[in-house]
């Protein structure tokens, strides 16, 4: 399954931004370019994006005309056929960031699934974004091979672990101190009862998500694939007996 879109984070502090239009589209992407710590520039400028949110038509498709002939990447207001890129709804927990987009499909859509999942996400968790980063040393001085820091991190991030970001108390220092290591290896059967990942359970997803490598048949179906992690090795056959360190899963196909 393709990607219409690569999803990333851009840094604009201090970074020129073109943005072209008057009016209400316009002055809500002024402000966040501006939370963004953007420069925001005319079309003469020097700059690497721009939006555009001019609402006439002609000139709106001349404009994005022009800026592409530049070589920029181009944001067209409510014209997604004419966007080289998307702007999504946060979820801010700063440093944390959460983006959900639809390729310009409906914006509408984005926000409301924005106040829908806002509830669910803790005020604490850019906080704890934090710790973890002023603790990486300590981590790599408890775990020295990354796989394994990988794998204890999963295990104290997952739900009832001591660092469990939807916990009540996350605390990254009984963690680094007193918090059980990540098992050595494991093996876990994820039985498929269709092609659908939204067939699978709560627990076959997070272990597809959390998983350092996956067994499948060669006719596994690449939705499901695509629910594990990026960086896990995909290996067709069954698991060996002897299992390399770290989580494995063996996917079974439905009979």
């Amino acid at each position: 399954m393709t990607l219409h879109s690569l999803p990333i984070f851009v840094r604009l502090a201090g970074r020129a931004v073109i943005l072209l239009g008057t009016g209400e589209a316009a002055d809500a992407k002024r402000r966040l370019l501006e939370r963004a710590g953007a420069m925001i520039v005319g079309e003469g400028a020097t700059a690497s994006l721009a939006i555009v949110a001019i609402e006439d038509e002609p000139d709106a498709m001349a404009a994005v005309a022009r800026l592409k002939a530049r070589g920029l990447l181009v944001n067209a207001v409510d014209r997604p056929a004419l966007c080289d890129f998307t702007l999504p709804a946060i979820i801010d927990r700063d440093p944390v960031l959460v983006a959900i987009g639809t390729g310009g499909a409906s914006a509408g859509l984005a926000a409301a699934l924005r106040q829908r999942l806002e509830a669910m996400f803790p005020s604490q968790l850019g906080q704890l974004a934090t710790a973890l980063f002023a603790a990486r040393g300590a981590m790599r001085a408890r775990w020295p091979d990354g796989a394994e820091r990988r794998r204890a991190l999963a295990a104290g991030l997952a739900a009832g672990g001591p660092i469990d970001p939807f916990g009540v108390d996350p605390d990254i220092g009984f963690w680094l101190d007193d918090g059980a290591d990540a098992p050595t290896h494991e093996l876990l059967m994820v039985r498929l009862r269709s092609a659908d990942p939204d067939d699978l359970t709560l627990r076959d997803a997070r272990a597809l998500a959390q998983a350092d490598r996956l067994y499948h048949p060669a006719d596994a179906p690449p939705a499901i694939l695509d629910r594990a992690r990026a960086d896990a090795d995909r290996i067709i056959g069954t698991a060996p007996a002897d299992l390399p360190p770290g989580l494995s899963v063996q996917l079974e196909m439905p009979r």
